[in-house]
C-alpha cells in the first residue's frame, strides 16, 4: 500500500456513518428519506409553516363548525349521578351484584362481590326535549334544549391514562398526535398572533396521561398545544428578561432564525422550520396573549354569569377565557378540570362529598359558556364537547369496607355519558340508550373513535383522509375505525 493509499484509507475511516448520512442529506439519501417520511423540504415549507401561519385551510367539505371548545372532566364523572336516570337501579340499591355483571370483566379496584348502588342524586326532565338532568346541575337544566346528550358512549380502556390517550390520540400508547394537533394540522389557525391549539387547566393537577393529551406526537411540534394560565403569567417565559426590550428581542429572534434557515439549507431537518415558526409566534404572543387572557375588561354582568373571579385559577375563569379565545379565532380550545375520580376512598373523591363540589365548580360556568356563545352568535359555528374518559359502575366500589361513610363507583368502560352542543349538532336530543341499570349500551352505542370522526366531520375534515405519513405508512386519528354520527347533526 502506497503512502497515498494509506492516507485515503485513514480519511475513509474518519468518515463515520453519521458523517456520511449528514453529508448526504442534500443528495440521493435526502430524496429517498423525504419520499418515505413525507418530509421533503419543498413540501415542508409549503405545507407546514405556511399553512399554520397563514390560516389557509385544507378542509374536505363545507364545515359546520369553525372551532372546538372541549371540556374534559379528568377522572371521569359518574353518568349515573348526572344524566342517565335508572329507576331500577334505585330499587336494587344495597343488593349484592349479580355474578353475570362480574364474570370476565376487568375493574380497576372492585374485588369480591360488591353491592348495587342507587343514584346519589335526584332526577327530573327539563326543556321541551324532556332531557333527564340531576339536581347536581341546576344551572345546566336551563340549557337542556341546546345540547345533545350521548348516553351510550363506550371505550376500550379502564385506567385513566390509557383511556385519555385513546380518547385524544386514538391510541392508548404514547407517541400519537392529540386531536387538537390533528385539527390544527388539517386546518391551521384563524389568528396569526395566537396559537391554534390552546390548553387551560384547573383543579390543581394535569390529567393522568400528562401533557401527552395535548402533544403533537409525530406531527411537527408547531402543532403542539400551548398551555395558558388564568393565574400569574399567562404563558411561562413569555416576558422579556431584565435588560431586554421588545426591539432587542426582535433583533435577537431575527438573528436566531437566520441561523436556523442556514442550518435548514444544510441539513433539511423539518423541525428547524417548526423552530422558526415557534420563535416568530412567541414574539407575537408577547403582545396578543396578555390582552386575550385579561378578563378584567369583561363587564360585571359577564362575571356574574360565569361566576368568575379574575386572578384565580378556576374552571369558571377558563370558560370565560375559552369564549374570548373563540372570538379571536383560536381553532381548538381544550379545558381540563381535574378531580372527578369518585371511588369513595375518601371525602374528596366521594359521590356524597367531593363529586358534589366538582359539580358546583363546573355547572354555572359551562352553562354560561353556552348562553354567552349563543347571545354573541358564536354557538352555531363553535362545537362544544363535555365529558370524561370513561364512566362509573352501577355497583359501589366497596373500597374501605362496609363502614366506609364515603360512597363511590369504580371505572366503567361499557357505558358513559357525554354531551355536545353547537357546531352543527342538534340540540334538545338524547342519543343512545343503556340497559335498565346503566351497565351496557343497548342502542346507538358511540365509541370514542366515532366521537373523533364526528368532531372532525363538523370541522369539514374527513377522518379517513386526514392522514400523516410517518415511518413508512399513513396514520390517522381514528386508526382504522370510527364513523360519523350523522343522526345527531342538523
Amino acid at each position: 500500500m502506497t503512502v497515498f493509499d494509506e492516507l485515503r484509507f485513514r480519511n475513509l475511516q474518519a468518515n463515520t456513518r453519521r458523517h456520511f448520512l449528514k453529508n448526504c442529506t442534500m443528495g440521493m439519501g435526502a430524496l429517498a428519506m423525504g419520499m418515505l417520511t413525507g418530509c421533503a423540504k419543498a413540501d415542508l415549507v409549503t405545507n407546514e409553516s405556511v399553512r399554520f401561519t397563514s390560516g389557509r385551510t385544507l378542509s374536505h367539505y363545507a364545515a359546520r363548525a369553525k372551532r372546538v371548545i372541549y371540556m374534559h372532566m379528568a377522572g371521569s364523572p359518574s353518568q349515573l349521578e348526572l344524566f342517565d336516570y335508572k329507576p331500577t337501579l334505585n330499587r336494587l340499591h344495597d343488593e349484592l351484584c349479580p355474578q353475570s355483571l362480574l364474570e370476565g370483566k376487568k375493574f380497576a379496584f372492585i374485588s369480591g362481590v360488591p353491592k348495587m348502588l342507587g343514584h346519589q342524586a335526584t332526577f327530573a326532565q327539563y326543556g321541551q326535549s324532556g332531557t333527564w338532568i340531576s339536581n347536581h346541575l341546576p344551572y345546566f337544566q336551563e340549557v337542556a334544549d341546546e345540547v345533545c346528550v350521548l348516553k351510550a358512549m363506550h371505550t376500550d380502556e379502564f385506567n385513566h391514562a390509557p383511556a385519555q390517550l385513546l380518547l385524544y390520540s386514538g391510541s392508548p400508547r404514547l407517541g400519537r398526535p392529540s386531536i387538537g394537533s390533528w385539527v390544527t394540522y388539517g386546518l391551521g389557525s384563524e389568528n396569526e398572533d395566537l396559537p391554534g391549539f390552546v390548553i387551560l387547566v384547573s383543579g390543581g393537577k394535569t390529567p393522568s396521561a400528562g401533557k401527552s393529551v395535548w402533544g403533537n406526537g409525530f406531527l411537527p411540534s408547531v402543532y403542539q398545544g400551548v398551555q395558558c394560565r388564568s393565574q400569574g403569567d399567562p404563558v411561562l417565559y413569555l416576558s422579556n428578561p431584565d435588560g431586554m426590550d421588545r426591539n432587542l428581542r426582535k433583533k435577537s429572534i431575527d438573528a436566531i432564525n437566520d441561523i436556523n434557515r442556514q442550518e435548514y439549507e444544510m441539513v433539511g431537518d423539518p423541525e428547524i422550520i417548526t423552530r422558526i415558526s415557534q420563535y416568530e409566534m412567541a414574539f407575537k404572543m408577547q403582545m396578543s396573549v396578555p390582552e386575550a387572557m385579561d378578563i378584567h375588561k369583561e363587564p360585571a354582568y359577564i362575571h356574574d354569569m360565569y361566576g368568575t373571579r379574575p386572578g384565580e385559577a378556576s374552571f369558571a375563569n377558563n370558560c370565560l377565557l375559552a369564549r374570548r379565545m373563540a372570538e379571536k379565532g383560536v381553532r381548538f380550545i381544550q379545558l381540563f378540570h381535574w378531580g372527578w375520580d369518585s371511588h369513595g376512598a375518601g371525602k374528596a373523591e366521594a359521590l356524597n362529598h367531593g363529586f358534589m363540589d366538582r359539580c358546583r365548580e363546573v355547572d354555572q360556568p359551562m352553562t354560561a359558556l353556552i348562553k354567552d356563545l349563543k347571545q354573541r352568535g358564536l354557538l352555531a359555528d363553535t362545537l362544544l364537547i363535555w365529558g370524561g374518559e370513561f364512566g362509573r359502575t352501577p355497583m359501589m366500589e366497596n373500597r374501605g369496607g362496609a363502614t366506609n361513610p364515603f360512597v363511590g363507583r369504580d371505572h366503567h368502560t361499557d357505558a358513559f355519558t357525554m354531551w355536545m352542543a353547537g357546531g352543527g349538532v342538534k340540540g334538545g336530543m338524547s342519543y343512545g340508550e343503556t340497559d335498565e341499570i346503566g351497565y351496557y349500551g343497548i342502542q346507538d352505542q358511540v365509541h370514542v373513535h366515532d366521537l373523533q370522526a364526528t368532531l372532525l366531520h363538523c370541522l369539514g375534515l374527513n377522518h379517513e383522509k386526514l392522514t400523516y405519513r410517518f415511518q413508512g405508512r399513513d396514520f390517522r386519528l381514528t386508526d382504522v375505525s370510527g364513523h360519523v354520527l350523522k343522526e345527531i347533526l342538523s
